[in-house]
């Protein structure tokens, strides 16, 4: 496969040099590998701290900003960060308000996570942890006990990084987390394999005329193979998946994520039918988002999540935010 690099082992550091360049807002340690909004420590305010292996941006480094995270460690590509990075991150960023950990679960983050919040104790920092397991599709799937962490992070971290912004203790962020992660379900498809850049060539073999139905971000297993469907069709059974494991109560904010080489034309085209399915089901939709925003390197596909809003997440989702890979309001 023809790739936009130098060497497979220059991909993360090439690509935070290239972040620094472009967002002079951030400070990107390309060698300890932690990205940092340049304000921090923001005096008075609870620090989010998230990360995860590369591969998947703008996750986590392209959420680094006011409104969303205060600083991201990023893995090599498809590889959990080392829990040193974490406790950087946590000491650059603590205000002495305490500092939230965002965990996506699978094993590698969840074990690193654990080890970097004892370690960061230890220095006197508090620290909180919440593990995002939306994905509806499998359970104890590959790099994974319980449910994978999906599109979620993002709702995550957004109405989490508002509330901080806002002031609130950290009790009170972590709790609004975790009720974010417990009302949030996630379901994705692929079209085509993702290629890691150590392999150049596909991580696994889907037949031209086939999808794979409940794939994971990193290209795990789904739920099976299935000829090729259109995009009503995939729509029908995505959301369908979903609403089969839980009714939200209520209007849902709606993402509608690329897995890296979806076209936008294609996801709004598919959005569409999302909308359709919701209407059908009886399930208001109060905000959407479309566009590439968890993905798996350059895999053809796409993920649905949604996520039950009431009237205080509607105001932590429209408040204000600045970040390489998301922004209103400012």
């Amino acid at each position: 496969m023809k790739m936009l690099m130098n060497v497979p082992e220059s991909v993360v550091g090439d690509a935070l040099r290239g972040m620094a360049a472009a967002h002079p807002d951030l400070v990107v340690d390309v060698e300890g590998r932690v990205v940092v909004r340049r304000d921090a420590p923001v005096a008075g305010k609870v620090a989010l701290v998230s990360g995860g292996g590369s591969g998947h941006e703008p996750l986590h480094g392209g959420f680094v900003g006011p409104g969303m995270l205060d600083a991201a460690c990023p893995g090599e590509v498809f590889t959990s960060p080392v829990p040193d990075q974490m406790v950087r991150a946590a000491a650059a960023v603590d205000s002495g308000k305490g500092v939230l950990f965002l965990v996506k679960n699978y094993t590698g983050d969840v074990l690193n996570f654990q080890m970097a919040a004892e370690l960061a104790e230890d220095e006197g920092v508090q620290v909180a942890s919440v593990l995002v397991n939306d994905d509806v599709a499998v359970v104890d799937s590959t790099f994974t006990a319980g449910r994978r962490g999906t599109g979620a992070t993002l709702f995550v971290e957004k109405l989490a990084g508002a509330a901080a912004e806002e002031g609130q203790p950290l009790e009170r962020v972590e709790a609004l987390a975790r009720q974010v992660v417990e009302n949030s379900r996630s379901f994705g498809v692929a079209l085509s394999s993702c290629t890691t850049p150590s392999k150049g060539t596909p991580s696994f073999d889907l037949p031209a005329g086939e999808l794979e139905f409940g794939v994971g971000i990193h290209g795990e297993p789904g739920r099976e193979r299935r000829p090729m469907m259109t995009s009503r069709e995939i729509a029908d059974a995505s959301v369908g998946a979903i609403l089969d494991d839980w009714q939200p109560r209520g209007p849902v904010l709606a993402l509608v994520n690329g897995m890296g080489a979806t076209p936008l034309l294609e996801l709004y085209g598919f959005n569409a039918e999302v909308q359709r399915v919701l209407a059908e089901r009886g399930v208001p939709v109060a905000r959407t988002l479309v566009g590439n925003y968890v993905t798996s390197l350059d895999m053809a596909g796409c993920s649905v999540t949604l996520c039950q809003a009431d009237e205080e997440t509607l105001r932590l989702w429209d408040a204000p935010v600045q970040t390489p890979g998301l922004r209103w309001g400012r």
